[in-house]
């Protein structure tokens, strides 16, 4: 049974051709109201993820729910197929429960809320947003609990429910849910915001509805859908070639032990049609690091890799649904059976786009780069500071972007454009810590032609007695390098305790107790390289070393001497570059992965401090 839409004027809606000139003014519009959606939820938000680095997706869809402008995709097909109830005007939905939404949302801590906007009696369009909450409740403070073997330890499960019915807010269901959460002040003023922000939204569709008709603006919002149906059609014609071509690659670890688990993907192309068969993954997880996959968010994560790397100048939405065809087996890690843990999904959520590239590579190498999408680092410290008050962070770390075919990768970069950095000077202030190292960690980017983003190392000094919370992965794996480039550095984390006792801290750990004076070392990966490192310009290297991106010692992995002044030998370089080359012999490799998973794990405790993680292995 799916939600029944109630509308006081059935009449349809007409289509019209929009002339270019309105079409491109109301394309426009719609992008400028997605960001002042951000512009509303980043000013009245009070948690720092949301606040501070934008952890949070709007969009704009129109009245069959396909995403106009936004980032994420659509949620709304999901909801509409799975809610029970009926759709008014003055509605407004939330839910968090990714079994309930076919996956639109993948965790609990990601709070989403819709917005069905009505003019005249009739559904003209749908305003959306999903944003991370620091705390919904569960066992361990920011709700990312590792080691949970079911959802019902994570936190608060909403059902998708009207919080708002006829405009009114439901006081008490929203009461109930904030008494289950560590931070309900956060959780209220970050709810109110984006309700606020979809609502904005609706006030700007209805102004261009009134502005232009109707019947143009809803044509005008088809026609975009149209732009893009056309525009990827020709992309993927391009560069998904009819043969199969198939990729895996691995999380390290499950936060219990276990690991490397595969995801493993094959692409071809029928017709018009791109086809993602992920058969060959491993199976669900016992611990949370399962990922939900929602195939149509994946249909998202492929449009905006390949329209951000072959034509920016397209508008992202929902228009090219129809031509992906995605196919996850139910029981897979990336399809877990409910009640499978989902909370510490970002690691999978990250891998994705590794896997994409990879395979994209293979049949347009001009797409081809190297690995460092690989995740999102979550950082959390609470406890109580020096006035007994109850503080708790979550903050994303950023990670080495990868080598590409036009340029270098950035150095310290999120996953998502879209995240900003939160300024220190904010950290110190709201919480009891001081941050004494935040830089590049040089040499951490592979080495190639393009060389990989290098990671970032953070340094907090804690100031109060609590626990500490960390999430990461690509400690056993190496972000992989590309025609010749190196993998990236590891990420790696480090406890080093007031009295000078040093611990290496496994990437997925909760409940580590820290007290006054210790300092946590939070190294993110680099990113992996692209092309061969010797024909790197030495000038380029040379730069690089002046500013502190690349040591001298690392400088000779490209073939380049120089002193730390970035000043080349250029003599010295032809001969170091001639003895490496021919050391070396010709690269046959496409993919530099650091080794086999065999050789890898081997050498695994000598080389990260922790001991390598057990085999997955699964009953029959």
């Amino acid at each position: 049974m799916a939600a029944t839409l109630i509308q006081t004027n059935n009449q349809p809606f007409q289509r019209q051709d929009v002339d270019t000139v309105t079409l491109d003014i109301i394309e426009n519009a719609m992008a400028n109201a997605r960001n002042e959606m951000d512009a509303v939820l980043f000013r009245t938000a009070m948690s720092p993820g949301i606040r501070e680095q934008g952890d949070a997706f709007p969009m704009i869809a129109n009245q069959d729910g396909k995403m106009v402008v936004g980032q994420f995709g659509s949620f709304i097909y999901g909801f509409m197929q799975s809610y029970q109830g009926t759709v008014e005007e003055g509605d407004v939905f939330l839910t968090n429960d990714p079994y309930m939404c076919d996956g639109a949302v993948s965790h609990l801590p990601d709070w989403l809320v819709m917005v069905p906007i009505f003019k005249d009696g009739r559904l003209i369009n749908w305003a959306a947003m999903f944003g991370h909450m620091s705390d919904v409740g569960g066992k361990v403070p920011g709700s990312l609990p590792t080691d949970a073997k079911s959802i019902y330890e994570e936190g608060i499960r909403i059902p998708p429910l009207k919080i708002y019915r006829n405009g009114e807010l439901n006081n008490d269901v929203l009461d109930l849910i904030l008494h289950n959460v560590r931070m309900p002040s956060w959780n209220r003023s970050d709810f109110n915001a984006i309700v606020a922000a979809c609502r904005t939204a609706g006030r700007r569709c209805l102004d261009m509805a009134e502005r232009f008709g109707d019947d143009c603006y809803v044509s005008a919002l088809q026609m975009m859908l149209d732009r893009n149906y056309t525009a990827m059609r020709e992309i993927i014609r391009k560069v998904v070639p009819e043969t199969r071509q198939s990729f895996e690659d691995y999380i390290c670890d499950d936060g219990a032990g276990i690991g490397p688990y595969t995801i493993r993907c094959t692409l071809w192309r029928e017709g018009d049609k791109a086809i993602f068969d992920f058969e060959g993954t491993d199976p669900q997880a016992p611990s949370s690091v399962n990922f939900y996959l929602n195939e149509e968010m994946f249909k998202m994560f492929f449009g905006a890799y390949t329209i951000n790397l072959f034509d920016p100048s397209i508008l992202f939405n929902d228009g090219f649904y129809d031509l992906v065809e995605v196919r996850i087996p139910q029981g897979s890690i990336l399809k877990p059976d409910f009640p499978a843990a989902l909370s510490c999904r970002t690691h999978l959520l990250g891998r994705i786009f590794d896997v994409m590239g990879g395979l994209l590579g293979q049949g347009t190498p001009e797409a081809m780069s190297g690995a460092g999408f690989s995740d999102s680092p979550h950082f959390m410290y609470s406890g109580y500071d020096d006035n007994g008050e109850w503080f708790q962070l979550f903050q994303i770390g950023f990670g080495g972007i990868p080598g590409r075919p036009l340029g270098d990768g950035p150095d310290g970069h999120s996953l998502w454009p879209g995240f900003t950095n939160v300024p220190n000077e904010f950290v110190e202030a709201y919480f009891p810590l001081r941050i004494e190292t935040y830089e590049s960690i040089a040499d951490s980017g592979g080495a190639g032609q393009h060389r990989g983003g290098n990671g970032i190392r953070v340094g907090y000094r804690l100031l109060a007695d609590g626990e500490v919370s960390i999430h990461d992965d690509r400690w056993l794996t190496y972000p992989w390098g590309v025609n010749g480039g190196l993998p990236g550095q590891r990420s790696r984390k480090e406890l080093v305790r007031a009295n000078g006792e040093r611990q290496v801290l496994p990437s997925k750990c909760d409940n580590i107790k820290v007290a006054k004076g210790d300092l946590v070392i939070f190294d993110t990966w680099g990113g992996g390289g692209w092309g061969d490192p010797l024909e790197r310009d030495p000038a380029a290297v040379g730069t690089d070393v002046l500013r502190g991106l690349v040591t001298v010692g690392g400088a000779r992995r490209y073939g380049v001497v120089c002193d730390g002044r970035g000043r080349v030998d250029q003599a010295a370089t032809e001969t170091l570059r001639k003895e490496m080359a021919e050391q070396r012999g010709p690269i046959e490799e496409v993919f530099n992965r650091g080794g086999t998973l065999e050789e890898i794990k081997a050498r695994c405790l000598e080389e990260t401090g922790l001991p390598a993680p057990r085999t997955p292995v699964w009953e029959s």
